[in-house]
């Protein structure tokens, strides 16, 4: 398969609709019954939602209608908004690799929301700044690699779905590690296993996953070793999620300006005003748009900024988020309210891999 151009051409009018007229009728119910929006998914794939990130070349890679797309179904549902940002780190995954039978065969459903799947990488992530040791383990077999161990945390994930991993194997007096994309299949030997009770994201088919010594083919294999691999997707995986943040951002301060006209004369006494996070939500989608441009730059100073721009749209989200429930007040505070609900799913912005700490972290050893 030629992917020189985008597999998809994002419909922007189509994603407004799906997320006001489809998303926004079920975002409480997603929250509260945590049911997982799959409908939503498949039609924002329709849309193209998924497919515009995937250009032919390095230069022609563009993570913006990506993000953006991202970024207006998190204004209203941030499960919905996090479950994309899956989806599209799973087709960054195969377009950034050299595996042509992936992209010939598993990519263009990706793209289009057909195939359904997750990152796998929270784990890895934090096995690389030495948080937490990787869980998976491999040996090489004919034709491929055998894997177990429990892998936690893989979100947007059911039966039957793909999503990358990373598994450590032993050669001799050595270890290496190697990034592939895996098959949710029990009769293969990879089991789901819901059992958490999140705050909020609950609807975001979050799963531990299970291999009991399962086989991934060398036809699967996007990182052989992974460190290069890693460091070519980087950038792309870190700053897409700056869609979440931006999304959540521009509803907090909505949420504080529908309150202006009853509330606003007792409200200007607190610090932050609805013009404070837009002046700080327009720096960050700047940045953040700029660097989408050049998603595939390895150099130190880009990984700097794009660290700067996560740790930022982290950390402005649990802030605007905070302040629209000080706007708010009590009205924002009952159970129905929509400000409690986007402070809770604000704190995921901080706390999803890379957390705030991790990314601190990180910018520290960068000097």
């Amino acid at each position: 398969m030629n992917i020189a151009t985008p597999l998809n051409v994002v419909d922007f009018e189509a994603i407004e609709r799906i997320s006001k007229s489809e998303l926004a009728p079920i975002a409480r119910k997603i929250d509260e019954e945590r049911i997982y929006p799959e409908e939503i998914m498949r039609a924002m794939g329709a849309a193209g939602a998924y497919g515009t990130h995937l250009g032919g070349s390095d230069a022609a890679t563009d993570l913006s209608e990506a993000i953006l797309a991202m970024a207006k179904a998190s204004e209203t549902c941030l499960s919905t908004g996090f479950c994309m940002w899956c989806q599209d780190a799973l087709a960054w995954y195969i377009a950034s690799s050299g595996n042509d039978w992936l992209k010939a065969n598993i990519l263009p459903g990706v793209a289009r929301g057909e195939i359904l799947g997750g990152t796998g990488m929270s784990n890895p992530m934090k096995s690389i700044a030495e948080i937490e040791p990787l869980r998976l383990k491999g040996k090489r077999v004919e034709g491929g690699y055998q894997v177990k161990g429990l892998l936690p945390w893989v979100s947007n994930l059911s039966e039957g779905g793909y999503f990358g991993v990373m598994f450590s194997v032993e050669e001799g007096d050595t270890a290496k590690t190697v990034m592939a994309i895996a098959e949710a299949d029990e009769a293969k030997g990879v089991k789901l296993k819901l059992d958490h009770d999140f705050v909020a994201m609950g609807g975001t088919a979050t799963v531990n996953v299970q291999f009991r010594d399962v086989f991934i083919p060398d036809e699967q294999v996007i990182g052989d070793p992974a460190p290069a691999f890693i460091k070519r997707i980087r950038g792309g995986f870190v700053l897409m999620q700056c869609g979440m943040a931006a999304g959540m951002i521009k509803s907090a301060i909505e949420l504080m300006e529908q309150v202006e006209k009853p509330l606003g004369h007792v409200n200007r006494y607190l610090d932050k005003q609805p013009a404070d996070f837009r002046q700080a939500y327009d720096a960050l989608v700047a940045e953040v748009l700029a660097l989408a441009k050049t998603p595939y730059d390895d150099g130190p100073d880009y990984w700097r900024r794009v660290l700067q721009a996560r740790l930022t749209g982290g950390e402005l989200s649990v802030e605007a988020a905070h302040y629209a429930m000080l706007h708010c007040g009590a009205r924002g505070y009952v159970s129905q309210g929509a400000a409690q609900r986007r402070l809770r799913e604000a704190y995921f912005v901080a706390i999803v891999t890379p957390a705030t700490k991790h990314l601190r972290k990180m910018l520290a050893e960068l000097g």
